[in-house]
C-alpha cells in the first residue's frame, strides 16, 4: 500500500478487478433461451447497470432489437432507430434505466418475445 496517501497502481486495478468481477451475466430466458413467451422471465431479478444480458437463439430465426423507452410491440422499429442483433449469442450491457428489448421478426414481439427491464 502507498504510505503518501496516493493510491497505488496496484490498488487501482484491484479495485477495477472488483468491480468488474461484481457485474452479474444474465443468460434471458434461462435454459429456454430467448424464445416465445420470455417475457416476464425478468420479474423477481434486481438488474443493475453494467451488467449483460445474454440472448441465445438459433442464428436467423430471431433476433434482438434495443429500443428505447418509447419502443416497443408495434412500433416501427429501423436501423437508425435501434440496434439490431443478429448474432444468436448476443451480449448487451444493460444501462442506468428502462432497457427495452424486442423481437422484431414477424409476429414475434407480440408473441411473448419482448422485454422491459429498469437498471439501478
Amino acid at each position: 500500500m502507498a504510505i503518501s496517501g496516493e493510491p497505488s497502481v496496484a490498488e487501482i486495478c484491484l479495485v477495477v478487478v472488483c468491480e468488474v468481477a461484481q457485474a452479474a451475466t444474465y443468460v434471458v430466458g434461462d435454459d429456454n433461451g430467448w424464445t416465445f413467451n420470455v417475457n416476464g422471465w425478468e420479474k423477481g431479478k434486481n438488474f443493475n447497470a453494467g451488467e449483460v444480458l445474454v440472448f441465445k437463439y438459433a442464428k436467423g430465426s430471431h433476433n434482438v432489437v434495443a429500443l428505447d423507452e418509447g419502443g416497443y410491440c408495434g412500433w416501427d422499429v429501423s436501423p437508425y432507430d435501434a440496434k439490431v442483433y443478429t448474432s444468436g449469442n448476443d451480449q448487451i450491457t444493460l444501462v442506468k434505466g428502462s432497457n427495452s428489448f424486442i423481437c422484431s421478426l414477424s409476429d414475434h414481439c407480440n408473441s411473448g418475445m419482448r422485454l422491459l427491464i429498469s437498471a439501478s
